[in-house]
């Protein structure tokens, strides 16, 4: 080992300087202002971004679950030779796992369209034969909801 004298010690080591005296004292209220106002840039870019993406989605499932519900009725009716008369029905019958909330409108029922009687055979009890979103508005594109 090497014995140091103090003043070889401070050499070494040094007095605290200028910058570790303003390291210890912490940012200024103009770097923190600078970093406030560029965060506050990207959240302006990015919430409205994000809530298109939001809505896009929900649009997207909205059309996939009415997809499966009509397959559902479809192959009821094709198996049953007649219409489901509701889609609790098609739950009941195993077509479906649970009726999907409307993603555009979860408080808003569905809407059940009657199914067309073919030939006006009396033997048909008519039932839904597709159904559709209840909620108001329009899609990203212009397309009301209910016409999907």
């Amino acid at each position: 080992m090497v014995a140091m004298s103090n003043k070889q010690i401070l050499r070494v080591t040094g007095r605290p300087g200028r910058q570790t005296r303003r390291a210890e004292r912490g940012f200024t209220f103009m770097e923190l202002l600078i970093v406030m106002v560029i965060i506050a840039i990207l959240a302006a870019v990015a919430i409205p971004r994000f809530i298109t993406h939001i809505r896009r989605a929900k649009e997207v499932v909205l059309q996939q679950d009415l997809w499966a519900m009509r397959r559902a009725i479809d192959y009821y009716t094709t198996d049953k030779e007649k219409a489901p008369g509701s889609l609790q029905e098609l739950v009941s019958a195993g077509y479906l796992r649970e009726i999907p909330k409307d993603p555009v409108c979860p408080e808003c029922p569905w809407t059940e369209v009657p199914a067309t009687l073919e030939g006006n055979d009396p033997n048909s009890s008519g039932g839904i034969g597709d159904v559709k979103s209840s909620a108001e508005g329009t899609d990203s594109n212009g397309k009301a909801f209910s016409e999907y």
